[in-house]
């Protein structure tokens, strides 16, 4: 154990497909944990085949799933449910994202597997919930995004509901799970028995929005702003997003894109009085940041202190002197796959390095020999499990 890689030692056994559960198994493994993936025979976690497929891989599956061993079975079987439960032999932590319910007619709800292992941590990863009318109900990010009122509060200037686009739901989710377990994983040194953990998209989804939630309920369904004027503008040759927050830096503001005389407009004298004439402040400092090319711009924000950016594509973040000063973005060669992928390195921990354990995104069943080996079957037993297609071997 070390700051490195503080779960070694630990051993996870992760039946979670899609996003949430299986980000957050990959978080265990990037800090330490051996982290089993078991996946289905046939086709794997059904990430494996979002949007374009390389190989077994896909730019939902890889990043959920570096560092982690593959191992397929076919957990319908009576003798799939025999190598699960080998695998879950001294097992610290069991992640399941299965509609509730059928984790339990599969045999492998918290109680059986507790019974055998009394100390493990058991997550269980579910749309809305483990109980409830909606409980059985299918869910992904978008469901959730339009249940929370996320979609609702994500109006375009269109006025029209818009899914974001980059599943926060699903990462939240992850996110939070991630630090159940660790603090579960933390308090179980003094604990005789483990713990069964439910998390919910709808949990993920009501704690990421709990600022805006909480306003929207306050006043009524009108949130108001933090400061006016204070979105997207649009510079001569690109677009920029400027934050305005405090009264000085309307002052500011108003000094370094040569409008001195707003300050003491009194249509704008104060927060309130910019946000009920904010169409016509609009109106007036629109066309003046429109004249300005973006380096003018930028250089007279930044000396006046004020917070902007310009609007950058996934590319040009990529590729932007900050993200390498801070090394925040590993390029990772993924078999298959016909570039070097760019995946974020996590807050804490070393950066991932090529050809490394935690830099692999494993293919389907990738490891369920070696896995097994280490299990205590014997090559024989293992190739008479695949004849039969009990469990499948990768190529």
């Amino acid at each position: 154990m070390s700051y490195d890689a503080p779960f070694a030692g630990l051993k996870v056994v992760d039946l979670s497909q899609g996003i949430a559960g299986p980000y957050c198994a990959m978080l265990l493994a990037q800090n330490g944990a051996d982290v089993i993936k078991v996946e289905p025979t046939g086709g794997g976690d059904w990430s494996r085949i979002l949007g374009r497929v390389y190989g077994d891989n896909t730019a939902y599956s890889i990043p959920a799933n570096i560092g982690k061993r593959s191992v397929a079975i076919d957990l319908k079987s009576d003798e799939g449910k025999a190598v699960l439960w080998r695998l879950i032999q001294d097992a610290d932590v069991f992640i399941e994202g299965f509609r509730p319910g059928v984790i339990a007619r599969l045999g492998f709800g918290y109680d059986a597997v507790a019974a055998r292992e009394p100390r493990i941590i058991y997550l269980s990863i579910s749309g809305f919930g483990q109980t409830g009318p909606f409980a059985e109900r299918p869910a992904m990010d978008p469901v959730l995004q339009a249940y929370t009122g996320l979609m609702a509060e994500n109006k375009g200037e269109d006025g029209i509901p818009h899914r974001v686009p980059i599943i926060p739901i699903d990462m939240s989710c992850a996110l939070y799970a991630f630090q159940a377990v660790s603090a579960a994983l933390y308090a179980r040194r003094d604990e005789p028995h483990g713990r069964r953990i439910e998390a919910s998209l709808l949990q993920a989804g009501a704690g990421l929005q709990a600022v805006r939630m909480m306003g929207s309920y306050l006043e009524g369904g009108g949130v108001i702003p933090g400061a006016a004027p204070s979105g997207v503008f649009y510079a001569a040759d690109a677009a920029v997003n400027i934050t305005v927050v405090r009264p000085n830096e309307w002052v500011a503001l108003c000094e370094a894109i040569g409008t001195p005389e707003l300050v003491d407009d009194p249509r704008f004298i104060d927060r309130d009085a910019r946000w009920d004439n904010q169409e016509t402040l609009l109106a007036i400092i629109r066309p003046v940041i429109a004249a300005l090319k973006f380096v003018d711009l930028a250089e007279r924000l930044t000396n006046a202190r004020i917070m902007h950016e310009r609007l950058n594509s996934y590319a040009e973040f990529l590729h932007t002197e900050q993200v390498n000063a801070i090394d925040a973005i590993a390029w990772l060669n993924v078999p298959h796959v016909p570039q070097p992928v760019p995946v974020p390195n996590i807050i804490g921990l070393p950066p991932i390095i090529n050809a490394t354990p935690r830099a692999h995104a494993p293919a389907l069943g990738e490891h369920t020999a070696s896995v097994l080996r280490e299990h205590g079957y014997s090559d024989a037993e293992i190739a008479d499990l695949a004849r039969r297609e009990i469990i499948s071997i990768g190529q």
